[in-house]
């Protein structure tokens, strides 16, 4: 989307966590680069997948974007309103706010226009509060409605994912999977967020649930203008939901691409062995492309590209010097030396 300024631009992100030694004398040993070096953009009303292994650095990245985790570096530039943007100080990219450098005040006030789904719709849910009480929350902690005005936009936000106003004074307890996080959801969209970041979503309900989800997302994004970044690891989720899809590796990012693309084509080596990962029921097509190994620990990093002790591809260059995320010339981005 050239000519379409993006709701979000991260830009060299990294969240190190430091090893320490044990014993009386700690000192920092190592760090656990979990992101490490990512960039992307993401456009108004375009979703963008995220998937990759367990460990890979997908949710630290999610969380980093909010600020729920503070960056080690980087920045994350989001699309500023007009009271934001005259709060911008000297040295941020207008018409953009720098999540990763503005204080308390500032980021509470922005909370309103980015929210999370968070993956278990138990846990993330408060067992003593009702669900009128859950989903009103964020527009009393914001002081953003309250009495009657408060009580209707429950209800309406209820009956938008599926649900009734006579849910309102029920426990978490009362609900089904699938109805809980359907609460999870109208939380989350209770302020009319842009920007909303899905946490394996729906990888925690049943199959038949999860297409009930996804189509809901489906039809809240195109009827409230949302944005997604939709974290998970079922690729075919990914494909029915997503415009592009990012692949991460080892807390990088190593292809970038339109949806299609991806599924169709893809160029890096740890792309086409998740796709020959997924299941087919035909028993006579065999696995194209078998991935041996372990993830890459990221406390400990091979050199050169992280993903060379698993690649059949691999040469001498690979073990040596780490690829940048290189855009071809179909567009897409990919960090592989063999790609590009």
């Amino acid at each position: 989307m050239p000519d379409v300024m993006a709701l979000l631009r991260v830009r060299d992100l990294c969240k190190h966590f430091p090893v320490y030694s044990q014993g009386l004398m700690r000192r920092q040993v190592g760090l656990v680069r979990a992101v490490d070096e990512v960039s992307f953009d993401l456009f108004p009303g375009q979703t963008l997948g995220l998937v990759g292994e367990s460990g890979c650095g997908k949710t630290t990245l999610a969380r980093t974007i909010l600020r729920a985790l503070a960056p080690t570096s980087g920045k994350v530039l989001f699309q500023a309103n007009g009271a934001e943007l005259a709060r911008t100080g000297p040295g941020l990219q207008r018409p953009y706010v720098d999540l990763a450098a503005v204080g308390p005040r500032d980021l509470k006030a922005l909370r309103t226009r980015m929210q999370m789904i968070f993956q278990d719709p138990f846990s993330s849910l408060n067992p003593r509060m009702t669900v009128g009480q859950i989903v009103g929350e964020p527009l009393k902690i914001h002081r953003l409605a309250r009495g009657p005005e408060r009580r209707d936009r429950i209800v309406e936000m209820l009956r938008m994912v599926g649900l009734e106003a006579e849910h309102t004074n029920r426990y978490p307890h009362e609900f089904s999977g699938g109805q809980r996080q359907r609460i999870g959801i109208a939380r989350a969209l209770i302020m009319r967020p842009s920007l909303v970041i899905a946490d394996e979503a729906v990888s925690a309900l049943d199959v038949s649930v999860q297409a009930q989800v996804i189509n809901l997302l489906a039809d809240l994004q195109a009827e409230l203008n949302l944005t997604y970044l939709f974290v998970a690891h079922d690729l075919s989720v990914v494909r029915h939901i997503a415009d592009r899809v990012a692949v991460m590796y080892a807390g990088r990012i190593v292809e970038l691409a339109e949806t299609e693309a991806v599924f169709a084509d893809p160029k890096h080596p740890y792309t086409r062995a998740l796709m020959s990962a997924v299941p087919n029921p035909d028993p006579d097509v065999p696995m194209a492309f078998r991935l041996a190994g372990e993830v890459a620990d990221p406390a400990n990093l091979p050199s050169g590209c992280s993903f060379h002790p698993r690649c059949p591809d691999c040469i001498d260059h690979c073990r040596q010097q780490r690829p940048d995320l290189t855009v071809l010339d179909d567009g897409r981005h990919v960090a592989c030396h063999l790609a590009c």
